[in-house]
């Protein structure tokens, strides 16, 4: 958790801390990832179940609690999932790399640049649809930001070459993303529905 302020205030020095830290995956998971991830969940939770999603037309939508905690739980595994996925696409594409980092490594650096994402679900608060979506697209953009300041430094590679292997990760982080929020949405909507 003590790299959570140094990636907003120093992004360039704290991504060579975390580089030079020999962090465990499941240290970085039960310490940084579990509770990062647990706060776009629990602010969601709390936002559709007392407060209700509003799409600006004047109607609000409000999950039971039953609803909301099962849809929070299911959130909650495609989140953690979402950081696996990225952490092997991240180890996969850095396959022909001289200096190619481990799984594990690659898993932590995954974790702590989804940093922003979760985040931005501290607004799922309140769940207006268009000031998520804004507060979402701008951690996405930081998101962004930090891939491409910490893949050279991460990959021991020239800024040139970040920039290209970083664009393809962002790219493919954003397909993962869109993935993830469809199945969310899916979920949200089928749950409503259900209970």
């Amino acid at each position: 958790m003590n790299h959570v302020w140094g990636l907003f205030s120093h992004p360039d020095r704290e991504i060579h801390v975390i580089k030079d830290e020999n962090e465990t995956v499941s240290h970085h998971y039960t310490h940084h990832v579990l509770v990062m991830a647990a706060v776009p969940v629990v602010c969601a939770f709390l936002g559709t179940t007392q407060i209700g999603w509003s799409f600006g037309d004047g109607v609000v939508i409000k999950l039971s609690m039953l609803t909301g905690f099962v849809l929070a739980i299911m959130f909650y595994a495609l989140m953690l999932a979402g950081v696996a996925v990225m952490g092997r696409i991240i180890w996969w594409m850095a396959r022909n790399y001289p200096l190619r980092p481990s799984l594990k490594r690659c898993m932590v650096f995954a974790g702590y640049i989804a940093t922003p994402m979760f985040m931005s679900g501290i607004i799922a608060l309140y769940p207006l649809v268009w000031l998520c979506a804004l507060v979402g697209t701008i951690a996405l953009c930081y998101t962004g930001y930090l891939l491409y300041l910490g893949i050279p430094t991460f990959l021991s590679i020239s800024r040139e070459e970040g920039l290209s292997f970083a664009s393809s990760t962002l790219a493919i982080g954003v397909l993962v993303l869109e993935v993830l929020l469809a199945m969310t949405v899916i979920l949200w909507g089928y749950g409503y529905r259900l209970f």
